[in-house]
This record gives structure tokens, C-alpha cells and sequence, in this order.
């Protein structure tokens, strides 16, 4: 395990050897699968994620589900539609799958690029790593906010949240392999940045390695005890690893 630092995007390595373990696993026979929410952009910073889960417990309210205690405390959109996926019918899945989908489209529209994502996402490409996105996002909010950014082109697949079926989301290995599968390769000749618990476990289970983008001071100590190889907390540390190779 290695851990990388940083204090306004500067990046401080633990030892010496850090940065150069971390360039292993961004090698340009690598494939790269990136997270979308985190690694690449705050989806819910002007749309928020509670607003989104609240309204679509409202419609949870208009089935004939009984909504629970902690439902109406639950502030991730995505925890809701998991939760509808247990206790719900299909046509409920299916009523709150379509209006998380129309809320993506309309969050990403505010979404703010994460720092240095577009760095990560542009110097692979020139390197020749193979990049992929894999989220628990729809893959038409992620289509569109690439679009807008103008980043389409250096992405070589989307694999979103497979419609109306939450227990296929992450920590489910399932869109992982999917992308792996995709490049022809083998789990072992990917790796994942991910900033969630969900993405070091879906890793871990797809036999991918994994890079935990801690973007909270909070989220080191677990992707640590998760056993993620690299820990980073700022993407400036991926482009200074990738371009090693470039020198």
C-alpha cells in the first residue's frame, strides 16, 4: 500500500518509490476505467444529490410502497433506487429509474470538472492508454457532460448504470468486467480510480486493481483498510505519474 499527498494540488510522496509505483499502474499497456462521479466531475454541484433523493422518495410515496424512516433520510439519489430495487415491483424501478435518468441529464448541465480530470483524461489518450468511464451514472449524462466538455473523443466507451437494474451498480463487479471484457484483456491489464467504497469493492472483486481518489480527508483511512493499491488525494497526482512515461 502507498499513499500520496497533497496540499493545494501539490503533491507530496511517501517514500520515494510512490510515484513510481503509482506510474506502474498507469502504464501505457494499461487500460484506464475511470469513475464519472469524482474523478471526473462533481455531477451534483449545482443540482444536488439530497434534492434529487427527495424528490424521487416522492415518488416512491405515490406507489404502493411503504416508504421507510431511513428512506426519507436518505440523501443519495442512487441509494433510492437501490432501495426500490429490493423492496419495489418492476414498474416501480422503472418509474424511479427514468426520473434519476431525466435528473442526471439536467445535474450535469452544472457539474463542475474536477480538477485536473481533464489533464488525466487528455495525457492517457496521448500516452495510448485505452479510457473508459464506468459508473453507477446513466450513461447519457455522462454522454452529454463529455459532450459538453468536449471530451468525447478521448473516451473510448461509456458503461453506465444498466437500466432498471440497481443490484447490477457498483459494488457489483458487473460493469467492471463489462469494460474489461470490451478491451480484449485481461482484469490484471486494467486499472480503476475511483473516490467511493463502492468502486474499491467492485474493483477488488473483479480482480482489477484499484486507485482510491480521496477526495475527503475522511475516505483515506478506508480505501487504505480496503486494501486499494494507491491511495491519492488530488488527480495532479495521476498526470505527474503518467507523464514519467512520457519522458
Amino acid at each position: 500500500m502507498v499513499r500520496l499527498g497533497v496540499e493545494h494540488h501539490r503533491v507530496r510522496l511517501h517514500p520515494m518509490t510512490t510515484q513510481g509505483g503509482l506510474a506502474d499502474l498507469l502504464a501505457p499497456n494499461r487500460r484506464l476505467l475511470l469513475d464519472f462521479d469524482g474523478p471526473v466531475c462533481s455531477v451534483f454541484a449545482g443540482y444536488t444529490a439530497p434534492a434529487i433523493a427527495s424528490e424521487l422518495v416522492e415518488l416512491v410515496r405515490r406507489t404502493p410502497l411503504n416508504v421507510s424512516k431511513s428512506l426519507e433520510e436518505e440523501s443519495d439519489p442512487l441509494e433510492v433506487l437501490r432501495w426500490v430495487g429490493t423492496n419495489g415491483s418492476p414498474s416501480a424501478v422503472c418509474i424511479v429509474e427514468e426520473a434519476l435518468c431525466a435528473a442526471e441529464l439536467r445535474a450535469v448541465e452544472s457539474a463542475e470538472a474536477t480538477p485536473f480530470a481533464r489533464e488525466v483524461i487528455i495525457t492517457a489518450f496521448e500516452l495510448g492508454l485505452r479510457v473508459a468511464i464506468v459508473s453507477n451514472n446513466s450513461a447519457a449524462a455522462i454522454n452529454a457532460y463529455l459532450e459538453q466538455h468536449q471530451l468525447a473523443d478521448y473516451i473510448l466507451m461509456i458503461v453506465g448504470r444498466a437500466y432498471a437494474e440497481p443490484d447490477l451498480m457498483k459494488p457489483n463487479p458487473a460493469p467492471i468486467l463489462r469494460a474489461v471484457h470490451s478491451f480484449g484483456v485481461g482484469p490484471a491489464d486494467c486499472v480503476l480510480i475511483g473516490d467511493s467504497m463502492t468502486d474499491i469493492q467492485g474493483a477488488r472483486a473483479a480482480g482489477v486493481p484499484v486507485i482510491g481518489y480521496a477526495n475527503r480527508p475522511h475516505k483515506v483511512a478506508p480505501f487504505t483498510a480496503a486494501g486499494t493499491d494507491v491511495v491519492v488525494t488530488s488527480m495532479k497526482a495521476i498526470v505527474q505519474a503518467m507523464t514519467q512515461h512520457r519522458a
